[in-house]
């Protein structure tokens, strides 16, 4: 199998569509389904369901997608060590850093300055990664440190809680809820929400539906979106509320109100991640986010 196989495999299953993939790459469509063609065809497996009207992964697709960031992210770490060697350069180091989408990001810009003053003979290479990815990529030595959200099985990685995050309704400011000081699950019972997709937070969507579930309530998901700003776009043009957590939150989309959601498992932990032995960087970094997270930001003021 090539890069444009994974890259392919990895775009479509976050995308769940091969258009909206091939935009993403830079790719035409027939590129994108034929490099995905070709690994079902190495694999032995089909990884996606294919219909007239969605994408979807299939069991095989789920299971290995966390393989293949971490496969990414090997092979870019290798060309990294490449270009350095080829440079002549055999002392300068890479410290890959992924971050899951939702996390706080500016925790990480707060931080990065102050690694890149300390360590200026590092390589900093941030990387989006779902939090499973992230997992498999640590324990591969892929990536050095990772930020995510807690989810089951973390065996052979430590994991350091950096905040407890509540989850957010995005409501238009005319509809019948925008007043409530909160919302729980029973009130958003039957309403169609817009939220990530399962395969790039699971462990979001796993403590929303224990959201739900406890409260007797019904979870109806209608859309995905991989960002806030889309889902909050959606929200405004009126297609359903929006769940997000506080942290991905950087201002007040307007015309929208903010509510949290009250009740059990209505918050989440985001954590960060590192092999059980992390290299003097990968440490110094962890060191500064649990010290940065500890302490609000001047925009919190």
């Amino acid at each position: 199998m090539d890069r444009i196989e994974l890259e392919a495999f990895v775009a479509v299953a976050e995308e769940l569509h091969f258009g909206r993939a091939a935009e993403r790459l830079h790719r035409g469509q027939p590129t994108v389904s034929d490099a995905v063609r070709r690994l079902e065809n190495t694999l032995g497996g089909r990884l996606f369901h294919r219909t007239s009207r969605r994408v979807s992964l299939t069991d095989l697709g789920a299971e290995l997608l966390p393989d293949a960031h971490a496969a990414l992210a090997q092979l870019r770490r290798f060309q990294q060590r490449g270009r350095s060697l080829a440079a002549g350069d055999r002392t300068r180091t890479t410290l890959v850093v992924a971050h899951a989408e939702y996390t706080g990001h500016q925790l990480l810009l707060r931080c990065l300055p102050q690694l890149r003053d300390r360590f200026p003979d590092v390589t900093i290479e941030p990387e989006a990664m779902p939090t499973t990815a992230q997992l498999t990529a640590l324990r591969a030595e892929a990536i050095g440190l990772g930020i995510g959200w807690a989810t089951g099985g973390i065996t052979g990685v430590t994991a350091r809680v950096l905040s407890t995050e509540r989850f957010m309704a995005l409501v238009p400011a005319a509809h019948p809820l925008a007043g409530h000081a909160e919302l729980s699950a029973a009130e958003l019972s039957t309403t169609g929400l817009l939220t990530w997709p399962h395969q790039i937070n699971s462990g979001l969507c796993d403590r929303l539906l224990s959201a739900f579930r406890i409260g007797g309530a019904d979870l109806r998901i209608i859309r995905t979106a991989d960002s806030v700003h889309a889902i909050a776009a959606h929200v405004a043009a009126g297609t359903g509320i929006g769940i997000t957590v506080g942290s991905a939150l950087d201002h007040q989309p307007p015309g929208l109100r903010v509510i949290p959601l009250t009740g059990p498992s209505t918050t989440v932990d985001q954590v960060v991640l590192t092999p059980v032995e992390p290299s003097d960087t990968a440490t110094a970094l962890r060191d500064l986010l649990l010290h940065a997270s500890a302490k609000p930001s001047s925009s919190d003021h």
